[in-house]
């Protein structure tokens, strides 16, 4: 990620990627890119249809039934969100706080984008009650809401929203007449999938609601750009798929061939990709709970990470060491925390949140950053937080936050 100028506070073009895994590329992965490196072509646009059949396979194995017709692929989740918003026309909801790409993309369409804040226990999926005033409240000043995005496993929260919270507020959406749009780019990186149930709006309403997977998510390396929809079946889906197609048509949003291949064969779900997954979901499990322990022992809050390779975390209860270190803001924290921890720390208010609240999100691919036999080792370790580049990533983290606790009890005014 890079820094902001200081002139300017959170232009779009300095937002956040997605959270990396830090992990070497896949062997297997790597050999079906090579095969088909040949090939210079893209695919067609909306993806050819090996590609397409793939991705329904990697639906119906997770209890979404799938035609290929009723499915597109793009260089990447945000070309998607793009072309959906723009079919759909109308306002957008978006949770608070969201992933930072998603209300970009409404406010280049000149789409005003409405957050809508979450309960308590999760983020990613608005709170219904909050979600129909924000509605009526929108509408009374005539505006006219016709989408809603959101996210059951949740960035930048790495939380995953309880099946009651989404059936409600999936109800709410219906109520209000809108499309959901369910990012699902996180659902294959839960921590604890045995005691974690992660339902999708689609299996609620079917004929209502996109899913979206990015393949970046847990399949496929940031750098190979590939992402997959879902559309809903009846003439509604049918008419938003065909003008979806469209508008890809007139971006030239189109995967290219070798990228298309590995994402075939990632979607295809072999022994080796699968492995690798749930090697890597351990690995960022174990991460994230450490880190979360040591920024909870520091004082500051987080919800406990349940996917994802992040967590988000607030550190109001740290405001007089930050104030003593000058630091008054999101972007100030995410610039003096990026310099102390050494690796990317975007603020709140790359996600929707207020830009005097200091928050962050935090990133456990950074802490495995090392050679490529190191990282790997990471994978196959019995113990990978004491292999030594991690345990001293690990160490420089939690110094920071212990010094932060410190300063704050030293700045703490006599009470």
């Amino acid at each position: 990620m890079r820094r902001t100028a200081p002139e300017g506070h959170g232009p779009v073009r300095f937002g956040p990627p997605l959270p990396d895994d830090g992990l070497p590329v896949l062997p297997e992965l790597s050999a079906v890119l090579a095969a088909a490196a040949s090939r210079g072509g893209h695919e067609p646009v909306g993806g050819g249809r090996p590609l397409r059949e793939a991705a329904c396979g990697y639906w119906d194995r997770r209890g979404l039934h799938c035609d290929p017709d009723r499915v597109a692929a793009a260089p990447g989740s945000p070309a998607l969100l793009l072309a959906l918003t723009a079919a759909l026309d109308g306002d957008v909801l978006v949770p608070r706080p969201c992933a930072a790409w998603w209300a970009p993309y409404a406010r280049l369409l000149g789409r005003p984008a409405f957050h809508v804040p979450t309960p308590p226990e999760s983020g990613g999926v608005p709170d219904p009650y909050a979600l129909l005033e924000t509605v009526r409240r929108v509408r009374d000043e005539g505006g006219d809401p016709r989408l809603l995005v959101l996210s059951v496993a949740d960035d930048p929260t790495a939380t995953v929203a309880p099946p009651e919270l989404l059936h409600e507020t999936v109800e709410a959406a219906q109520d209000a007449g809108l499309h959901l749009v369910s990012d699902e780019t996180w659902r294959d990186t839960l921590h604890d999938p045995h005691d974690t149930v992660l339902l999708s709006p689609a299996e609620m309403v079917p004929d209502r609601v996109t899913v979206v997977t990015d393949l970046a998510g847990a399949l496929l390396p940031p750098g190979w750009p590939a992402a997959v929809a879902r559309f809903p079946a009846g003439e509604d889906g049918d008419g938003l798929h065909a003008r979806v197609l469209d508008i890809l048509t007139a971006l030239d949003a189109r995967v290219a061939a070798p990228v298309a291949a590995a994402a075939g064969y990632a979607l295809g779900e072999p022994e080796a990709v699968t492995a690798r997954v749930a090697a890597g979901v351990r690995l960022h499990a174990l991460l994230a709970a450490e880190v979360h322990s040591a920024v909870v022992a520091a004082g500051a809050l987080a919800r406990p990470p349940r996917s994802g390779r992040h967590l988000y975390v607030d550190l109001a209860p740290l405001r007089p060491a930050l104030t003593a270190h000058g630091v008054g803001d999101a972007q100030e924290l995410e610039d003096f925390l990026t310099a102390r921890l050494g690796m990317p720390a975007p603020g709140g208010h790359r996600f929707g949140d207020g830009l005097e609240a200091p928050r962050v999100r935090l990133s456990t691919g950074a802490l495995v950053a090392g050679s490529d036999a190191e990282r790997a080792e990471c994978l196959t370790s019995p113990t990978p937080l004491e292999l030594p580049h991690v345990h001293q990533a690990l160490i420089r983290l939690k110094s920071v936050f212990d010094d932060l606790r410190d300063d704050a009890q030293r700045w703490e005014p006599p009470r």
